[in-house]
């Protein structure tokens, strides 16, 4: 089954009309956007966009056999003209299925906002699922088997990919694309990192795909290190990285401080962000959790690890220190950094660059800078994938 994409934005388009963002004003050549619209084997089209026909034949393809065409969600605006020769278009009630007379089936599947998707089993049996923007389905059942291809609005509804994996409609060699690409997705290298921590790609206008060809599925790191200053977007950066996934443990080093309420302020922000099927756990023995098998964990932060290791060393004593304190904290990070090293977990970790400031006052001070230096640069050793975040843009250090 061949997927030909002639657009992939939002329903707008990328630039949208007579919008001055920065986004919209980068978009030239390649980043252009028609909105999206599928063409499945030169015989079903779904959505019917403007300039349709020309876009088929930009990418070297035909409507002239289509003999059925779908529509996905509302349409705003002035009516579509309809190319000479194309069926009128149509909506499928929920859980009705077509056959085409190629020998394609057409599922209506129910989402959970106004719109509807389409599950098209080809007649050699590959399966794709094309979902409307801003669309999930409504109530995802256990697969058989998963999709061959899922396409979507993945970075608008992450839920929607960690709803399907959980039920196993996504599965390692399924295809995600992402479509429906709007003038708040991040652009160029910037988008493709994104896609690649959910599982997902995304591809010019004009592509086509072939369904079942899983090469390109691309690998999703198992151990990533983001760092970056206070107030940097660090910690939004790594809930982004898991949030396609259908079950997390958030790591929680920092616990509770009675009567601040400033940190519970902080602590309510933090949850209330992330996913309702997130599990929470609060404890900064680390190393259990790496050794166990289970969901991804996320980690947030190191630096409150430290502090806490640090705290169990007497390790702000300067004669403690010299005494036990170094050598107790040297072997709890190595223990810290051999559990990374040997986790079969997917692990992100939220860790603070300090040192690039004003160098502290105190001796302690300046032993906890030397000591998360020295622990960020050992844990990041043992990730394949290191981020610094600066103003809210992730950097790649590695990966």
């Amino acid at each position: 089954m061949e997927l030909t994409l002639l657009g992939t934005g939002a329903p707008d388009g990328l630039p949208r009309p007579d919008c001055p963002c920065a986004r919209c004003a980068a978009a030239r050549g390649a980043a252009v956007r028609a909105a999206t619209a599928l063409l499945v084997d030169g015989a079903l089209l779904l959505d019917l966009t403007p300039g349709a026909a020309l876009a088929a034949a930009r990418a070297g393809r035909s409507l002239t056999g289509v003999r059925q065409v779908l529509l996905t969600h509302p349409h705003d605006g002035p009516a579509v003209e309809v190319p000479a020769g194309l069926p009128a278009a149509g909506r499928v009630p929920d859980g009705r299925e077509l056959t085409l007379i190629s020998g394609h089936r057409v599922r209506a599947v129910a989402m959970d906002s106004p719109g509807t998707g389409y599950e098209v089993t080809s007649p050699e049996g590959l399966r794709l699922l094309y979902l409307p923007p801003g669309g999930a389905p409504a109530g995802v059942t256990e697969a058989r088997r998963p999709y061959d291809m899922v396409v979507g609005d993945v970075l608008g509804r992450p839920d929607a990919v960690a709803r399907l994996r959980g039920a196993g409609r996504i599965g390692a060699a399924t295809d995600v694309v992402a479509v429906h690409l709007d003038h708040d997705v991040p652009p160029g290298t910037e988008l493709d990192r994104r896609l690649a921590a959910a599982g997902a790609r995304a591809v010019p206008d004009g592509t086509t795909l072939v369904v079942g060809d899983h090469g390109d599925v691309p690998d999703v790191p198992r151990r990533t290190l983001v760092t970056g200053g206070a107030r940097s977007g660090k910690s939004l950066e790594a809930e982004r990285r898991l949030e396609s996934c259908p079950e997390v443990v958030y790591v929680a080093t920092g616990g509770t401080r009675d009567g601040d309420a400033e940190w519970a302020s902080r602590v309510t922000a933090h949850r209330d962000r992330r996913p309702g099927s997130w599990r929470t756990e609060e404890t900064c023995e680390l190393v259990p959790l790496l050794r166990q098998d289970g969901p991804p964990l996320l980690i947030d932060c190191l630096s409150l690890w430290l502090t806490d290791a640090m705290d169990r060393a007497g390790a702000w004593d300067d004669d403690v220190w010299a005494k036990r304190g170094e050598r107790e904290l040297r072997e709890r990070v190595a223990e810290l950094v051999a559990a990374v090293r040997a986790t079969r977990r997917t692990v992100v970790a939220v860790t603070n660059e300090a040192g690039s400031g004003v160098v502290p006052a105190t001796a302690s001070g300046r032993r906890f800078r030397d000591e998360l230096g020295r622990l960020n640069a050992a844990f990041a050793d043992e990730c394949e994938h290191v981020l610094l975040v600066v103003a809210g843009q992730a950097l790649v250090l590695r990966g």
